[in-house]
């Protein structure tokens, strides 16, 4: 007995229909309503997330980063604290969350080094480090750029505290510093 034979997949490309118009590349420029971008990092790649209202629902955890505090959503009714910040509880699906503030120091659990391929817009910046950091105080353990120190001086264990910084475009992201 044998078997069926095999569909065959269609490997040829449509175009779009006449009324739809065909998107432009990649690098195409960015509507000035979503506010400016850095040439070197397409929509589709870029490494960091949109933080305006209109974006996400989450805009207020890069406004209180853009004041220096490091922040998240929890529960109120399952006391349960999420990260990255969500606009509902997994556990209980209610919106309901509050925010609240997270620890500014950290020890570093793990660390690695980018020698090479870096994301779009990092090129420049290799070697760099990035690794998952304890929070103190927080059951949480995140991850992120290092800096401050060159990769091959770090040490696990090391002390570290949140920083955020200002990406070349306004928008605003954290990353952790080593040393004193």
């Amino acid at each position: 007995m044998s078997s069926p034979p095999r569909s065959r997949r269609r490997t040829a490309e449509l175009a779009p229909p006449p009324s739809v118009e065909a998107p432009g590349p990649a690098t195409a420029p960015v509507a000035a309503t979503t506010g400016p971008r850095s040439s070197k990092r397409p929509f589709l790649l870029d490494f960091f997330p949109l933080e305006s209202d209109r974006d996400t629902r989450v805009a207020r955890f890069y406004a209180r980063l853009r004041e220096g505090h490091l922040s998240t959503t929890r529960c109120p009714k399952d006391n349960l604290l999420l990260w990255p910040p969500r606009t509902a509880c997994p556990r209980c699906h209610t919106e309901e969350l509050e925010w609240v503030d997270l620890p500014d120091r950290g020890r570093i659990y793990a660390f690695s080094a980018v020698l090479a391929g870096a994301p779009l817009g990092m090129e420049d910046d290799v070697p760099f480090s990035v690794g998952l950091v304890d929070l103190e105080g927080a059951a949480l353990r995140l991850f992120g750029r290092i800096e401050g120190k060159p990769w091959n001086a770090l040490t696990i264990g090391e002390a570290v505290r949140v920083e955020p910084y200002t990406i070349d475009d306004g928008r605003v992201f954290y990353r952790f510093r080593a040393g004193p």
